[in-house]
Formats: structure tokens, C-alpha cells, sequence
């Protein structure tokens, strides 16, 4: 049976999260929404949602293969034995959704008249498989140690879970069958063969494919239950040509989700940015997070969104719907129990807070500087995160109008230069191309310190 090329990709095994503490009030950010940061800013990132409500664990998986779609498989170390049941084809739009939710966002705000000062009350929350193996070929598969323990089709994909005794029997048996297995393979393999976990194998079934009428892999979802809380990353590095991006949404019923064996630190946020960063956002976004990765070494994980799902302040996009949220596995909305069965749909509620929490966390990887797979856990913590920048659009007055007119200016005149030196640092831009494009013009405020009197 002819098989494709594999294809190692970062996927997880999940474990029992502790108690939950009732969500923390949070103030609004307010402003306008203007611009996002996305996973179309990166060219190799991989987008994984982890679903979780005490042991019983949904993963959607995003497939970034590019290739002819014969050569593709698709390799996964899980817990437990997945039956076809267990294993279902997903919808990428769900994927968008969530991303555009949770990106890091640009937002704007305008300065009032100075001469006519306004109070502003806080806002509260915003709406916002195969065939059978023949008789001598289960036969080597048991000299290698192999056990064939399912097969099964499920969409568009060919799908065998395998045990091994040992990696290198593993890792015959994948290149007997047709599979080109990286370098170093038996390697890779071993701790998770020791560690009697399976390896979910899938292929794309070119017939059922060619019938979805679809010129992309939809994403697959399983579901299951375990006591493990972990990210398998070691095997997405495999066949990789440099750092790899791996976007994780992980949701939760009230707590955000770190890392316990690496550092998990949240990006730079609420800073203000000149006006002319709106633009360009993407690329400042980018330049941003580089020089967060090289500060840390790229041995750290980064925090970008945790926000409540029923709502959203500045909305990237809409909160998920109720029936999108239970279409990625959050069932605990419809049954307190925590089953995983669809109940019927309900009506939707008045927007408001859910028990659901949304974490997005953006790790940049590599074989060095990620030696282990990721150990997760939820905290208590439910408070509120994002990645944001501001923009703040000057009055348009004039100097002369009142008193505190000049004071206004005086003071603007230092906020452009702070928002100058803050873009400098964020990025590792030029101080002065960056004052250059904003039209400072002269020496930097620091060093005219005389003009704050005499002016």
C-alpha cells in the first residue's frame, strides 16, 4: 500500500486541571479597533485549538502542508487508542474566527478639546482507513514490535494508530510502508515509545478527497481522555527548514494556560506607537516580536490574547458563537456534567461573560533552543490579556484657544517623543528614521531640556 511522505507536526496529550476560581472583573479597554496581527503574518506557522474540561480533551489540528497532497501523512503521538468515533474532520473557518478574535490588535483614540475637558465613565463589557494488512504483513510489523491497532477512514484521511515496543522497529516499519522518515527518527521516537503512548498516522485519501471538491486539507479533530497536560513539539522539528511558529489556543472554563518547564512571559502591551504604525502594523508587529524572541533567547512563550468569550474589548472580531465554540468541543455550555455529546442548540445568549476562557499563546521553536516537549498547565489566574498598541491622534486646535491649550502641546510635543523612543525599543528601528517619519525634525526633546521653560 503505497504511503506518502510524513510529515511530523506538533500536536498534544492533555492532563486534569485543578479547581477554578469565578472570573475576575476586568476594566475596558475601550478605543477603536483599527488593525490586527494574524497567523497570515507568518509563513510557517502551525494553528493547534486544545479544547479541555477535566480530563477529557478536543484537538483541532490545522494542516499547513504544501506539496501534492499524495505525498502528504501526517504523524501524532497520543495517549490512548483513538477509535474511528473519536476522530472527526473540522471546519478551517473556525480557525479564522478564533485567530482574528484573539490577534494582537492595533487600537486608536482621539484627544479631546483641552479647552473643554470631559469625564468619562469606565465601559463596561462590549457585545461583541485501509484496508486490512495481509497475514505476512502484520506478521513483520510484530517482529518490528508494531501493532497495528486500528484502522479507519474519517473524511479525506487514511488513518492507522500503531504501538511500538521499540523506535527503530517504529521507524522500519514506517519506511517499509512507504513513509519517508526524516534523519534521526528512531531518536525522536524513542521517549515516546517509552512512554507507551500510540502514533496516530494519517494520509490523505485521494478519491475522498477529490470528492470534497476542495482544494485544501480540512483540519482533523479528536477527542479523548487523559491525565496528560503536554505539546509534543520534538517531532514538528523533524522535517523542518529552520524556527517553526506554532500558534496554541487553548480554551478553558476560567483560567489561562502557561507553560511549566519553559518561561511563559506576556508581549509588551498598551504601549502608544506613532500614528504612522497604523500603515504599517504588520511589519511593526513582526519587527516587535523578533526582537521579544531574540531578547529571550527564543526559549520562551509568549502570551498574546486571554480574554473571556462572551466578549471582546476592542473586538478583533465577534466573539465565537455558541455553536461555533461547541463545534470545536466546548460541550460544557449545553451540559454541566461536562459530556462531550452535542446537546440541541439553545438560543443565544444577551452578551456577557461565558465559562469559556480563551489563551493564545505564539511560540517561535527550534531543535536547540526547545529541547522538550511543552508541559501545560491552567492557572487560576482569569484575568484579562491582549496584545495591543495605541494610537493617539492629536487635537487639531489651536495653540492660543486657552490656558490649557499650550500645557496640551507642551506636553504632546514629549509624547511624540516618548512614542518614538518606545517604537525604537520595541522594534530595534532607528531612533532617528523613525523621528524622521514622524516629522520631529531637529535634536531629540532630551536634548532641547531649555525649551521646557523658555517655551
Amino acid at each position: 500500500m503505497k504511503r506518502g511522505r510524513l510529515h511530523f507536526t506538533a500536536i498534544l496529550a492533555l492532563a486534569a486541571l485543578g479547581s477554578l476560581g469565578a472570573p475576575r472583573d476586568a476594566r475596558a479597554f475601550c478605543g477603536f479597533y483599527v488593525g490586527k496581527a494574524d497567523a497570515s503574518l507568518y509563513n510557517h506557522a502551525s494553528q493547534v485549538v486544545l479544547v479541555r474540561n477535566g480530563e477529557r480533551t478536543v484537538i483541532s489540528m490545522m494542516n499547513d502542508y504544501r506539496g501534492e497532497l499524495g505525498e502528504f501523512a501526517l504523524v501524532v503521538p497520543v495517549p490512548v487508542l483513538l477509535e474511528k468515533s473519536q476522530v472527526h474532520i473540522g471546519d478551517r473557518e473556525l480557525f479564522r474566527h478564533l485567530d482574528a478574535y484573539s490577534a494582537p490588535r492595533l487600537v486608536e483614540y482621539y484627544d479631546e478639546n483641552p479647552c473643554r475637558p470631559v469625564a468619562y465613565d469606565g465601559m463596561g463589557p462590549m457585545a461583541a482507513a485501509p484496508q486490512m494488512m495481509r497475514k505476512e504483513a502484520a506478521e513483520r510489523a510484530k517482529s518490528l514490535g508494531v501493532t497495528v491497532e486500528a484502522e479507519y477512514t474519517v473524511g479525506e484521511y487514511d488513518i492507522v494508530i500503531l504501538s511500538a515496543k521499540q523506535s527503530d522497529g517504529l521507524e522500519s516499519w514506517l519506511v517499509e510502508n512507504g513513509y519517508r522518515i526524516p534523519k534521526g527518527a528512531s531518536r525522536v521516537l524513542h521517549p515516546y515509545v517509552q512512554q507507551g503512548m500510540r502514533f496516530f498516522v494519517a494520509k490523505v485519501n485521494l478519491k475522498e478527497q477529490k470528492a470534497t471538491g476542495l482544494n485544501y486539507l480540512r483540519p482533523l479533530q479528536f477527542a479523548f481522555e487523559s491525565p496528560k497536560f503536554m505539546l509534543p513539539i520534538r517531532l514538528g522539528m523533524m522535517n523542518a527548514n529552520g524556527s517553526q511558529d506554532l500558534l496554541l489556543y487553548v480554551i478553558t472554563r476560567g483560567g489561562r494556560v502557561e507553560t511549566t518547564n519553559y518561561r511563559t512571559v506576556n508581549l509588551p502591551t498598551g504601549m502608544d506607537v506613532p500614528e504612522y504604525v497604523k500603515d504599517d502594523f504588520a511589519r511593526f508587529y513582526q519587527a516587535m516580536f523578533d526582537t521579544q524572541v531574540t531578547a529571550e533567547r527564543m526559549r520562551a512563550v509568549f502570551t498574546e490574547y486571554v480574554w473571556n468569550m462572551g466578549w471582546c474589548d476592542p473586538c478583533a472580531a465577534e466573539p465565537l458563537s455558541r455553536e461555533e465554540l461547541r463545534k470545536l468541543g466546548v460541550f460544557w455550555l449545553d451540559d454541566d456534567s461536562g459530556s462531550t455529546r452535542p446537546a440541541p442548540p439553545r438560543p443565544v445568549p444577551a452578551p456577557g461573560p461565558l465559562s469559556v476562557m480563551v489563551t493564545r499563546l505564539h511560540v517561535r521553536y527550534s531543535p536547540d533552543t526547545f529541547p522538550e516537549d511543552l508541559v501545560l498547565q491552567e492557572t487560576s489566574d482569569s484575568g484579562n490579556f491582549q496584545g495591543r498598541y495605541v494610537l493617539r491622534h492629536a487635537w487639531n486646535g489651536d495653540r492660543g484657544a486657552c490656558a490649557a491649550a499650550k500645557s496640551y502641546f507642551d506636553e504632546l510635543g514629549r509624547r511624540r517623543e516618548q512614542e518614538a523612543s518606545t517604537l525604537a525599543s520595541l522594534t530595534g528601528w532607528p531612533l532617528e528614521e523613525i523621528r524622521k517619519r514622524m516629522d520631529l525634525g531637529g535634536p531629540t526633546t532630551s536634548q532641547r531640556w531649555w525649551e521646557r521653560w523658555w517655551n
